[in-house]
């Protein structure tokens, strides 16, 4: 069986070039160089590494849509791959879920040592860029409700938000970014002056423990109350599970149906 270009391995094991590359420099995953000084490598070895190092079943099939975020750096490619999969899905929310699968894989990646803090940050980067490319492709009315996307103070954690912000451009929605980070007596400055139709505060796992958001939600809920405002709360950090004022989301899905009312 011929061996395996450095390309063709990362393919099938679903990490970056760079990272087998790094893998095959270490002494992780075995290599031979041809004669030009390019890295080649058995299947057999590959295969090895895919069930044992990565932790995944050899007969398991690499997922394309990883590979083409590791892999891929045009947004407007990405865009392309994107609209293909609206085309197939018959909807951006649908897209947004899936995409919300990829992002949970991508943190996978890193977690597990599949590849490193900046390969992680690239595909994210590319991610968010491609996302970014499709929302601003899709029409508003002259006059859209307008949306605050914010993270919770101490969470810079914003891809969540800009499949939020790809829902609600689907829906007719404008969405605004209040940035990541922002302390909490900032946001709520910001609602009580310029008051929006809706906020939606996004928390990743990584975000404070369950009392510290819990204090965030109070503190905006009472502006948004006050504004008259919604308020949803998205994210895998520990909010409220039944908040007394807001809607608390657990996955696009949800998102879509609140904002189609249904």
């Amino acid at each position: 069986m011929r061996p395996m270009s450095t390309k063709q391995a990362a393919a099938l094991l679903q990490v970056s070039v760079s990272t087998v590359m790094r893998w095959a420099d270490e002494g992780i995953l075995p290599a031979n160089r041809t004669a030009g000084g390019h890295r080649r490598f058995a299947r057999a070895d590959v295969e090895r590494a895919r069930a044992r190092s990565l932790g995944l079943r050899p007969d398991r099939p690499p997922d394309p849509w990883l590979s083409l975020f590791m892999e891929e750096a045009d947004p407007v490619r990405l865009q392309g791959a994107l609209l293909s999969w609206r085309a197939t899905f018959g909807s951006w929310w649908m897209v947004a879920e899936k995409l919300g699968g990829i992002i949970t894989r991508i943190g996978e990646e890193w977690r597990t040592g599949r590849c490193s803090i900046v390969d992680e940050h690239m595909m994210t980067e590319r991610l968010e860029r491609a996302i970014a490319v499709c929302v601003a492709s899709v029409p508003l009315p002259s006059v859209p409700p307008r949306c605050l996307l914010a993270t919770a103070e101490g969470d810079d954690h914003t891809l969540g938000l800009a499949l939020v912000e790809l829902c609600l451009r689907e829906a007719g929605w404008a969405g605004e970014w209040a940035g990541t980070n922002t302390p909490n007596r900032d946001l709520v400055g910001h609602i009580e002056a310029r008051p929006v139709a809706m906020v939606c505060l996004s928390a990743s796992r990584w975000s404070g423990n369950g009392d510290d958001l819990g204090r965030q939600y109070r503190r905006v809920a009472a502006a948004c109350r006050k504004a008259e405002t919604d308020l949803v709360l998205g994210g895998m950090g520990a909010w409220p599970d039944k908040p007394a004022y807001g809607t608390r989301i657990h996955g696009l899905e949800d998102f879509h149906r609140l904002l189609s009312g249904n």
